[in-house]
């Protein structure tokens, strides 16, 4: 049975094959399997944290890909549903050697086909965690459908993680979205939002300021992550994914804790230091190797890296 259960977007990323250019100037693409919250999942299996996901694709030779691919990497499948009237997600990826990307969408990522009924009540309560990102409360139904899981999540005393993800080309109106993700934090335990999205979301970029407000919200644990200014220094390939991998060892650390008894809001200065150590060599080590999911390191790879002071 899964600990962590994470319910979002599950996609197809077609990630270029030269760094600095835009999609439309890339010279080809290489396929790799993402998506937020999938690739959370599998950062937590590999790092040793059972996990399931939720979430829908088309029954189509994309979403066939994607449910090998988790089921491969130990992943729980039974909330992953396989729709007929839909298409798998696709979206376009070019990154920059900044860290920045230029991101093309298909079929609407912004995950229509998840609806209330595809959330199994029992599935959800006997987990540890559930984890969710701001996608999934893009459309009406699958909105919804998240607002359920996190409404059983809440009710049954799990550890929430919420990683907004914010990709502006997938909302319509920028007003909404800053609304729709601020909703997400109400009932968060633990909150992961990058620099680049601090100061839409918050109004303000101050970190004190904004996790304040956080705070007030309810969340227990506030993590901004700083891009290159926030992990160690490697040789980066490609940065898509670092985020996740970020957040998977947050959640990996905070929930083996949180089952020993240990809320987010009660950890020392020195857990919160080993946490956001491992987390930021996990990052750092997920953008050493091209695609999201295929670069997430295991648990024995972030062991020796850190044992080698942060060197690969």
């Amino acid at each position: 049975m899964a600990e962590v259960i994470c319910l979002g977007e599950l996609l197809v990323d077609f990630c270029a094959t030269a760094t600095d250019v835009g999609v439309a100037e890339a010279p080809g693409f290489t396929k790799a399997p993402g998506g937020a919250p999938a690739n959370v999942a599998v950062a937590l299996q590999r790092l040793g944290v059972r996990a399931g996901f939720v979430g829908a694709v088309g029954c189509d030779p994309f979403g066939r890909f994607l449910a090998e691919v988790l089921v491969r990497e130990g992943v729980e499948t039974t909330g992953l549903v396989q729709l007929e009237e839909v298409k798998t997600p696709l979206a376009f990826v070019a990154v920059h050697s900044d860290g920045s990307g230029d991101f093309f969408f298909y079929h609407d990522a912004g995950l229509a086909p998840l609806r209330e009924e595809h959330i199994d009540a029992d599935y959800i309560a006997a987990a540890a965690a559930l984890h969710f990102g701001a996608i999934s409360r893009i459309h009406p139904q699958a909105r919804d459908a998240t607002d359920k899981a996190r409404r059983i999540a809440r009710d049954h005393g799990l550890l929430v993680g919420y990683d907004p993800n914010y990709r502006p080309r997938l909302w319509a109106d920028p007003d909404e979205a800053r609304q729709r993700i601020r909703e997400g934090f109400l009932g968060t335990t633990v909150a992961k939002v990058s620099a680049e999205e601090w100061a839409f979301i918050l109004g303000t970029d101050e970190f004190d300021r904004g996790a304040a407000e956080l705070l007030e919200m309810g969340v227990e644990l506030v993590v901004r992550s700083e891009g290159p200014g926030g992990a160690s220094f490697v040789r980066a390939v490609e940065f898509t994914g670092a985020g996740d991998a970020f957040m998977g060892a947050i959640l990996a650390e905070t929930v083996k804790l949180s089952t020993a008894g240990l809320s987010p809001g009660e950890l020392s200065e020195a857990d919160l230091r080993r946490i956001v150590r491992r987390a930021n060599a996990a990052g750092a080590l997920a953008t050493t190797r091209p695609g999201a999911i295929p670069a997430l390191p295991s648990r024995e790879e972030l062991d020796a890296f850190l044992a080698n002071r942060g060197r690969p």
